[in-house]
């Protein structure tokens, strides 16, 4: 059973936005103090992703472990209530990040998949985006 009334359960779902969330703007502020300067709101690449490097032709999907299931996350658990619906709703997030990844394969750009995770220990985040941009790309 949730801990939550129905009320206050749809009031803090409410609340959660799309864009410009925390974990983005974590990544951003690391990809700026690297040196990396990137665009957002690009819509021609598939899936729309939250940030886009057009240098390292890198688009950059900041996924929330809750929504986007992260696989072995403890952010990636499952509701008790609405088992039903949450499920339905996770399988279709799932089906639908697997379409963007074929869709992007067949275009110039490269995904880079960051978990919001991820994102709660900066060092960390700097170390991953490090490591992708500076070793791999130079």
């Amino acid at each position: 059973m949730d801990s939550l009334s129905p009320e206050k359960r749809s009031w803090n779902m409410s609340q959660i936005r799309s864009k410009d969330t925390k974990p983005e703007i974590t990544v951003r502020k690391v990809l700026h103090s690297l040196g990396l300067r990137f665009r957002l709101g690009r819509t021609d690449i598939p899936g729309k992703p939250d940030i886009v490097l057009p240098k390292y032709k890198t688009a950059i999907y900041v996924h929330g472990c809750f929504w986007h299931r992260h696989n072995g996350c403890k952010y990636a658990y499952t509701p008790k209530s609405k088992m039903d619906f949450w499920n339905g709703k996770f399988a279709a997030n799932i089906k639908r990040d697997n379409e963007i990844s074929e869709k992007i394969k067949s275009t110039q750009w490269v995904q880079l998949i960051i978990w919001e995770c991820d994102t709660r220990d900066k060092d960390r985040l700097t170390k991953i985006l490090k490591e992708y941009f500076y070793d791999t790309k130079e």
